[in-house]
């Protein structure tokens, strides 16, 4: 008897100091994904339960309860939840039948897979109580701060643009609703012969307010952050899932007119694809031939009142598997590498984006090991006489060694390279139009997700053999129970050109702190509350400080989701080049003039819960020499679970003194997304923009007729925004397009 107890105590002691927490076993059983829980595997299968409340609280159970069942065979990971919700059949929340649901208000259960045990990258599969899916890519640690209420505003670490094959089912029952999952392990990477990965499912319950996981996370940090993930141990260690190459083939017809060039109605037909292909269980390879984006959506517009570009995100399927391999180098405000320069031109006359067609394309990214992650790109453009854009090539290489628990250092080296002539005719390369970039960063993230960090040095290098061709910059981020904290300096030489990259402005060192106190009321609508101090300061060698601003703030997030944010900002800004603060084309300021200026920034998002929603802010006050009255927002009705017709709008009325210019700018931009079902959807955006003088009618029709393979019919209209005193001239159309695109995915 006491050795059948030592027996037994060492091996529990055994499991718990392994951090196994979930033991799954071996299914030969067929399982029917039909959300009926009737298969002998599930009433074999560990229960995972007892989860903990994530929002609004941190330190107790959650009120609503769930259980999660996980079982695999050879083919495909299962997953079963059962979601108890007492008398709540008709009172979940979805914000509409569209695949890739977000938002700060809806219902759904989600599980987190780190099949490369690096808590750096995870996989996300959710369902809702409609049967909605939405699936998504996890990167750099899902190390960004939920900033209250919204749990699952990811940022750029949570990316839902990722679209790949799996299979659901959802029902609805009087107390409860259920999610039953099939994720083939041909869709996701994972390092062959692992027998155990990091899981985590947390579930959002919209009527009770409540976001809870099963493995515990507190709430000053995003419940997709992977430091907490618990251990799931499979039966037998995983082998490879054999085969695995997907065709994913296109012909698209499109009809173009050019109505302020005066030219001929073009037609095309064009016909190209994607592969798929697994070179291991851990890497992919990515191909493109003819590649076409006109399926996607155009880019929300925006009025633009700064001095600088506006960054705007990737949402094209052939950059986006391991994208962080890529494209998170450097800071927000200066990437060595951003996709968005490949494939995709400015079009002037209109001002907004159009494509840049390529020839070809090659993309291979993901593991070696454990340690090491590799990623490969090249992509031939093609040219543009219109434009005066030569065929260009475009190479990228980045390598990530994983140090520590959750932190790594990473290199990339940019190769933009132009060509002679196009592929029909001489195609040899042009040494004297060229460009290329060499990064390293450090990212840190602590074991208990607390800190976080980076450090990095990025050169350019062209024909011109300039100097002051840098980029750098340090940074650093403290979240705890009361306190958020972060800091960064960051310096772009005068010559720094990635051509390939994104960067607001040269020249400048800049400083910046941000420090907020977060107080959380035991009763009461409100989850937290606090105040915050932050300043931003920018200068260089040649002028001194040229900008800086210092806020003192204040943040309160709700408990029924709403949040409101407000911020007193006393502004410096020196201009060293001329410069118009109407936006309106008027008589500039001159350069090497400062201005000292106060304003108030103010936020208030209301509860998306309820059918109607709204988001209001501003930036009113004083204005460079003048004042600025500012209103931004939208207004949202949700008709669920078929949609929502919504308004967008930007308002800015800027008073200058003579000889300057007044303005009063506006962007209005009506929108209606109708979901007929989970597989065909309508959406019309409308937007109407007097600074750049444009109207944009965008309508797109898609037909999900397959999992992953769609029928796109897209509509796109740009007219004067304001001609003779007029609204819109319908009559006199810059430009029109009219696409028919199909697409299938096809596994081999």
């Amino acid at each position: 008897m006491k050795v059948s107890i030592l027996i037994m105590l060492s091996f529990l002691t055994l499991h718990f100091a392994n951090g196994q927490d979930l033991f799954i076993k071996r299914t030969s059983e067929p399982i029917l994904i039909d959300g009926v829980m009737d298969e002998n595997a599930w009433t074999e299968a560990e229960i995972a339960d007892e989860f903990r409340q994530y929002f609004p609280f941190d330190t107790s159970l959650a009120i609503m309860k769930t259980e999660v069942r996980v079982t695999y065979d050879d083919d495909n990971i299962y997953i079963f939840a059962k979601m108890m919700s007492p008398s709540k059949r008709d009172k979940y929340v979805t914000p509409s039948l569209r695949r890739d649901y977000r938002g700060r208000a809806f219902d759904g259960i989600s599980v987190q897979l780190d099949t490369y045990k690096d808590k750096t990258n995870a996989f996300n599969f959710g369902l809702n109580p409609f049967g909605v899916q939405r699936e998504a890519l996890v990167s750099n640690g899902g190390n960004i701060t939920s900033g209250g209420g919204g749990g699952n505003r990811g940022g750029s670490s949570f990316s839902t643009t990722w679209d790949n094959k799996w299979y659901s089912a959802a029902k609805i029952f009087e107390d409860y609703w259920v999610a039953e999952m099939a994720i083939p392990f041909k869709t996701i990477r994972y390092k062959e012969n692992l027998d155990t990965w990091y899981v985590n499912f947390y579930r959002i319950d919209s009527q009770d307010g409540e976001i809870s996981t099963w493995s515990p996370i507190p709430r000053n940090l995003s419940p997709v952050n992977l430091a907490f993930n618990k251990e799931m141990q499979f039966e037998a260690p995983l082998q490879s899932p054999g085969k695995n190459i997907s065709l994913i083939p296109y012909s698209a017809f499109k009809v173009t007119r050019d109505f302020e060039e005066q030219t001929p109605t073009e037609t095309e037909f064009s016909i190209g694809g994607d592969a798929k292909i697994a070179l291991s269980s851990a890497m992919n390879l990515d191909l493109t031939v003819n590649p076409d984006f006109s399926q996607v959506e155009v880019d929300q517009q925006v009025t633009n009142l700064d001095r600088f570009e506006i960054f705007f995100p990737e949402r094209r399927q052939f950059f986006l598997e391991n994208a962080d391999l890529f494209g998170s180098f450097g800071s927000f405000s200066a990437r060595p590498f951003f996709s968005r320069r490949i494939g995709i031109a400015k079009d002037t006359a209109t001002g907004t984006n159009v494509q840049n067609p390529s020839y070809l394309g090659a993309r291979a990214s993901g593991k070696i090991n454990n340690d090491w992650r590799i990623g490969l790109m090249t992509i031939q453009a093609a040219k543009d006489d219109e434009i005066a854009l030569p065929s260009t090539n475009y190479t990228v290489a980045s390598v990530q060694r994983k140090i520590w628990d959750r932190s790594n250092i990473s290199a990339i080296f940019v190769n933009k390279q132009a060509f002679q002539d196009s592929i029909g005719g001489e195609f040899t390369s042009n040494p004297a139009n060229w460009n290329r970039t060499f990064g390293l960063d450090f990212n840190y993230a602590s074991a208990d997700g607390k800190w976080t960090g980076k450090g990095y040095y990025h050169r350019t290098w062209d024909q011109d053999d300039l100097d002051s061709t840098y980029s750098a910059g340090v940074n650093g981020a403290l979240s705890t129970y009361r306190w958020d904290a972060r800091a960064a300096i960051r310096t772009v030489g005068a010559n720094f050109n990635p051509e390939v990259g994104f960067v607001r402005r040269t020249d400048f060192l800049q400083n910046t702190f941000t420090v907020n106190y977060k107080i959380y009321p035991a009763k009461g609508g409100v989850q937290r509350h606090g105040p915050g101090f932050d300043y931003d300061v920018i200068g260089n060698e040649r002028y001194g400080i040229t900008d800086w601003d210092a806020n003192i703030l204040y943040n309160i997030t709700f408990r029924n989701t709403a949040t409101f944010s407000t911020r007193l900002r006393r502004q410096y800004t020196y201009l060293f080049d001329p410069f118009d603060p109407s936006g309106s084309d008027g008589i500039q300021l001159p350069a090497d003039t400062e201005y000292w200026y106060n304003f108030i920034i103010a936020r208030f998002n209301s509860n998306q819960r309820k059918p109607f929603f709204f988001e209001l802010s501003t930036t009113s006050g004083q204005y460079f020499n003048g004042t600025r009255l500012n209103l931004n927002g939208s207004v949202t009705y949700r008709f669920q679970p078929y949609g929502f017709v919504s308004l967008d709008f930007q308002y800015n009325d800027i008073r200058l003194p003579d000889p300057y210019s007044d303005s009063k700018l506006y962007l209005i931009g009506p929108r209606v997304d109708i979901t007929f079902s989970r597989s065909v959807f309508w959406t019309t955006f409308v937007q109407y923009n007097s600074q750049i003088n444009n109207m944009n009618i965008n309508t797109r029709f898609q037909w999900r007729y397959a999992p992953v393979s769609d029928l796109f019919i897209v509509y796109t209209d740009n007219y004067f925004a304001d001609v003779n005193g007029r609204f819109v001239d319908f009559s006199a159309p810059k430009s029109r397009a009219f696409v028919i695109k199909l697409t299938y995915w096809l596994n081999m």
